[in-house]
C-alpha cells in the first residue's frame, strides 16, 4: 500500500483511508467567488460547469463563454443556487464577511438537503490558513471522487474575491489531486 500525506485521505464507513479528488467544480457563473472557482478548475485542466440562470444572467450581463454552464428554463437565481448544491457532492462557499444573501441561501439549501458545505471567511483566514481549512474539510465531506461546488460573494459585493478565490481553490485542487500548479500570486 503506498503512503499518501494525510491532506489527501478520507474515511470511509469502515475508517480506512481512500484518496480524495475534485473530480469538476461546479458554480453559478456569478461574478466574483462563482467566476474564480471556475477559473481554479480551468487553470489546473480539471472539468467543470453547473447551472446558470436563463440568458446566461450575471451581475455584469452575460455569464462569458468560457465557462461551460447549462441553462436554466428560468432567470432566477436561486433555481441554479438550488441545483448546483443538490448535483454536487459538497459545496465551498467563500465570503468577504459573514453569510448573507445568495451566500447564505446556499447554505439553506445545503442543510435542506443534506450536503456538507463550508464557509470559508475571507476577512479572518489568511491564504494558508483558509487553504488547509479547506483540503481538512474535504478530508471527511466528500466522497473518494468529489464534485465540488464553490459559491460565494459576488464581485461587486466583494471587490477581489475572485482572484482570491481561484489562487485559493488552485492550491487546494494541487494539494487535494496531488498534482502540483504552479503557485498564483494574488493581486495587490
Amino acid at each position: 500500500m503506498s503512503k499518501l500525506p494525510v491532506s489527501q485521505m478520507t474515511h470511509d464507513l469502515f475508517g480506512s483511508m481512500k484518496p480524495t479528488r475534485i473530480t469538476k467544480i461546479v458554480s453559478g457563473g456569478q461574478t466574483g467567488a462563482d467566476q474564480g472557482g471556475l477559473d481554479a478548475a480551468i487553470y489546473c485542466s480539471i472539468p467543470h460547469g453547473g447551472w446558470c440562470p436563463k440568458g446566461r444572467k450575471s451581475e455584469n450581463g452575460i455569464i462569458p463563454a468560457k465557462y461551460q454552464l447549462q441553462e436554466m428554463p428560468s432567470p432566477d437565481y436561486l433555481v441554479r443556487t438550488k441545483a448546483n448544491v443538490v448535483d454536487s457532492d459538497a459545496t465551498v462557499i467563500f465570503t468577504c464577511g459573514e453569510l448573507d444573501g445568495g451566500s447564505l441561501k446556499t447554505a439553506q439549501f445545503a442543510i435542506k438537503f443534506k450536503k456538507p458545505y463550508l464557509h470559508v471567511n475571507l476577512d479572518k483566514l489568511s491564504r494558508a490558513d483558509s487553504i488547509q481549512t479547506v483540503v481538512n474539510w474535504l478530508q471527511s465531506a466528500c466522497p473518494e471522487e468529489c464534485i465540488l461546488n464553490v459559491a460565494g460573494s459576488r464581485g461587486s459585493k466583494a471587490p477581489g474575491i475572485q482572484q482570491s478565490v481561484m489562487v485559493r481553490m488552485v492550491d487546494v485542487i494541487s494539494k487535494v489531486n496531488g498534482k502540483l500548479f504552479y503557485p498564483i500570486q494574488e493581486e495587490g
